[in-house]
């Protein structure tokens, strides 16, 4: 597994934190989190380009890439706070689904070995099934549960004559036992798939899935309440797999099966801080950015902050943080002698 760089575009890391060579340990022995890419696009069903995702990811800032990016609602650097590398793509075969899916999966096994988190960097959602599995081989399968944004369930059977595709990783990971049915959680579903037939077997399977018109009933933060303490439950850890397209297509329309009427990019990004906050986060994947597809780096900028949420979350829970989101910006700051407190 040497290091391949990126597969499309320039070799930068996610925003200049170290590089890292998985056949060279020593490279990241110490780390806290490796991110690495999986540029693959060959599981869609309609439009393809989520292949430029991970580049896109990585660089699309406005600010240094320094290796720096301190939160002003947490109050922790995520690149700083913990340590963080970037391992580059993992080299993907054009028209072999199965060779990428292993190629995926060893990485990230790999990476879950040495102790660290593993951040994917996608990619089409087809890499949930390696991702998963790979995280799934160190901690036990089954032992780890799932909490998946998305529109749309991913639960499909044979799709276009196929087993694999971006519509059907979550039914091939229950089915192999990498992840329990009853400890999967969906967030954000709305639209017109999958059909009856899938949805029976995804209540046999005992999965809870959070509609959209639910979540808009209840509020966002409850079924977020409920879906941890679910997650919880006879678990040890916790992977969270996020497909952008779970944002409205206003918000996000760089990706490639866009459905009208889900969360807004703020919902995502507060869920997102939270859930790996309160959490023990043992991977993350981001996926469906589709850049061909995409306004003014909207959807791409969508993609690395939510790398960044998850970054300050899980670096706040390492430090012990409670937080509070009502604190004012300013409350405890200022080094001047004398100055007010704010609050």
């Amino acid at each position: 597994m040497t290091r391949y760089g990126p597969m499309f575009g320039p070799d930068v890391t996610f925003l200049g934190v170290d590089r890292c060579t998985l056949d060279e340990p020593d490279t990241y022995r110490d780390a806290d989190v490796v991110i690495v890419g999986a540029p693959f696009d060959g599981g869609v069903c309609h439009r393809p380009g989520t292949r430029f995702g991970p580049s896109a990811i990585r660089s699309t800032d406005y600010g240094a890439h320094d290796g720096s990016r301190p939160s002003l609602a947490l109050r922790v650097d995520g690149l700083r706070d913990l340590r963080v590398v970037d391992a580059g793509d993992v080299e993907m075969f054009a028209g072999d689904i199965e060779g990428s899916i292993a190629a995926i999966e060893e990485t990230v096994a790999t990476i879950a070995a040495c102790g660290a988190v593993p951040i994917v960097l996608g990619g089409d959602h087809t890499i949930a099934l390696p991702d998963i599995t790979g995280v799934a081989r160190h901690h036990g399968f089954g032992r780890v549960s799932v909490i998946h944004f998305d529109a749309h369930a991913d639960t499909g059977d044979i799709e276009f004559g196929h087993l694999h595709g971006h519509g059907q990783p979550m039914r091939r990971l229950i089915e192999s036992g990498a992840a329990r049915g009853d400890r999967f959680l969906q967030m954000g579903l709305r639209g017109y798939w999958p059909g009856p037939e899938t949805l029976d077997w995804m209540a046999d399977q005992k999965m809870r899935s959070y509609e959209m018109s639910e979540i808009v009933s209840r509020g966002l933060d409850a079924c977020l309440e409920e879906a941890m303490a679910l997650a919880l439950d006879d678990c040890d850890a916790v992977f969270l797999s996020v497909d952008v397209d779970v944002v409205d297509p206003g918000m996000a329309p760089g990706t490639g099966t866009p459905e009208p009427g889900g969360l807004t990019s703020r919902q995502l990004l507060d869920a997102v801080r939270r859930l790996c906050l309160e959490l023990p986060i043992a991977g993350v994947d981001v996926v469906e950015v589709s850049p061909p597809y995409d306004h003014a780096d909207i959807t791409a900028y969508l993609g690395n902050r939510i790398v960044l949420e998850a970054l300050s979350g899980m670096a706040a829970r390492r430090r012990g943080d409670v937080w509070n989101p009502a604190r004012p910006l300013l409350d405890g700051r200022g080094t001047r002698p004398g100055a007010p407190r704010v609050g």
